[in-house]
């Protein structure tokens, strides 16, 4: 038994990378799906590749009025939702004296108002069942800058810092709160993030050409939910800088800055 069995899984960004190999993941294990992204034909993709019944939600991080809505029929299909994985997300190549103000606007739009949008209109329904598991994806730019991630960066501070003071809160309720901090990951993220006019950066990052599968990334992510951990950490060597920052600050800032932002 997987602990997956006939549970509601709602995951955002489900259409490719990290999202579409965890909505693979939970299916295998037995789960029901909710999948959404602004690509609804992809997301049909991903429920052909899925075993178990999903629902496709098409959703835009960016416009949140419908996020009621969108619950209500989640609700009306699988009656419950035990768990919401903020996984859906836009990262940014530029450096930030050359970003538009608007471009760090809407990666807070999407990045850190979506997210927290959606997961509060999903609060009531795991309150009400006095159960739920939100996992939210962040990045280790959640836990320290890095060159071309300023406006990523800031957003992804504001998703840890929303959700940890979310998990206190939430306790009593019976409601978990994790938060996943990726390194490199061979996603399309690189290729997706915005420039600093707003165009898509159309590269894909060497960084990333060189990381973990969404698979391995997938797999460590159902390992860290299964253990209820507040934080759960997967990617390459890179993630090391976390406890390097904590321990020896100047030596993690003397490696951080001869890395490539790219």
């Amino acid at each position: 038994m997987s602990g997956f069995e006939n549970k509601t899984i709602w995951i955002t960004g489900a259409s490719s990378g990290i999202g579409k190999a965890l909505a693979i993941k939970f299916s295998s294990l037995g789960a029901n799906l909710v999948l959404s992204s602004r690509n609804e034909d992809e997301l049909l993709k991903v429920a052909n590749k899925c075993s178990n019944e999903t629902l496709i939600i098409p959703l835009d991080l960016a416009k949140q009025d419908n996020f009621t809505e969108a619950t209500k029929k989640v609700c009306e299909k699988f009656k419950t939702i035990d768990y919401l994985i903020n996984n859906g997300g836009i990262s940014q190549r530029s450096k930030a004296t050359e970003t538009n103000l608007e471009v760090d606007r809407l990666l807070m739009e999407i990045n850190y108002f979506g997210t927290i949008a959606l997961t509060k209109a999903v609060l009531p329904i795991m309150q009400n069942q006095q159960r739920g598991h939100i996992i939210t994806i962040s990045s280790l730019s959640g836990k320290f800058g890095f060159f071309l991630r300023s406006a990523y960066a800031a957003a992804k501070f504001a998703q840890v810092g929303f959700f940890e003071s979310l998990r206190l809160e939430e306790e009593k309720n019976n409601i978990n709160v994790s938060i996943v901090f990726p390194g490199f990951v061979r996603t399309n993220i690189s290729q997706n993030a915005l420039s600093g006019s707003g165009k898509k950066h159309g590269v894909l990052d060497n960084n990333q050409n060189k990381g973990i599968s969404p698979d391995k990334c997938a797999q460590d992510i159902v390992n860290g939910i299964l253990d209820n951990k507040h934080e759960i950490y997967t990617g390459g060597k890179e993630v090391w800088m976390v406890q390097l920052k904590r321990f020896f600050p100047k030596l993690f800032y003397f490696i951080l800055k001869k890395q490539s932002g790219t």
